[in-house]
């Protein structure tokens, strides 16, 4: 396994990544569309919640499109990662065994892989980032950045698991859809939260921690170590089992 091998791994999946027109094109339209359709669907009056990742009782207070557009550009960041993930791991299968009978070791086809995730997860989040300046300034605008990278972190590294653990495409995209829908897509709506029954059901779900670290971010000035390191923790546990699951696979005959 060398260097060199992961750098023409990674070349080899963002050639055949963006052969597909359709990919870039959706990376960058999804999430406007999410986003202009809650600013024009949404009001301007203020809306206190509660921080919910700080032991004391804080309560914050933004407007309701504010918190909205926010929570929107968390879940498609998370949406758009989980995809991609399931894209890489998945449609390619068959080159991945033909290039570990080649002499590929399978640890350097997954670290291109994870590379090449971060990688789009980063401008992903960036791009949806900024794009959120069209419509209202953050307090803290890269620590913001940085809680959307983190939803795409960890909804990435589920894409993976689920890519390495399901065959079919099908059920893949719904294993996805069901609980992005759920978690990112509805629970973790700070206006919601506030007033959920069994919030503990809602803070063991993987995009807890990352809408936490965006919402302080963007809100507030309250320190968000500790939703990073358990957003970090997240994605490195999905990474394992994907990782021991795709090691496996590749090494089977």
């Amino acid at each position: 396994m060398t260097v060199g091998r992961i750098g023409v791994s990674v070349s080899m999946m963002l050639r055949m990544m963006f052969r597909r027109r359709i990919i870039p094109i959706l990376l960058l339209v999804i999430p406007t569309v999410f986003l202009l359709a809650v600013y024009a669907t949404t009001s301007e009056r203020m809306m206190p919640f509660r921080l919910a990742s700080v032991d004391e009782a804080v309560f914050l207070e933004a407007s309701e499109r504010n918190i909205s557009l926010l929570f929107l550009a968390v879940a498609s960041v998370g949406f758009l990662s989980s995809f991609l993930a399931l894209n890489l791991i998945q449609r390619e299968s068959a080159v991945d065994r033909r290039l570990v009978l080649c002499g590929f070791h399978p640890v350097a086809l997954l670290l291109s892989k994870l590379a090449v995730l971060a990688g789009c997860t980063a401008l992903i989040a960036l791009y949806v980032g900024l794009s959120l300046l069209a419509f209202f300034t953050p307090e803290r605008l890269f620590l913001m950045i940085l809680g959307l990278f983190l939803a795409g972190l960890a909804y990435g590294s589920y894409g993976l698991l689920v890519g390495s653990l399901i065959r079919g495409e099908l059920e893949g995209v719904l294993l996805i859809v069901l609980l992005a829908n759920i978690d990112a897509g509805w629970l973790q709506n700070p206006l919601f939260y506030a007033e959920a029954e069994n919030q503990f059901i809602i803070r063991c779900l993987p995009a807890y921690f990352p809408s936490q670290a965006a919402i302080a971010a963007a809100f507030s000035d309250h320190p968000i170590g500790t939703s990073v390191l358990a957003s970090g923790l997240y994605a490195l546990a999905f990474l394992a089992i994907a990782g021991t699951l795709y090691f496996i696979k590749m090494r089977r005959k």
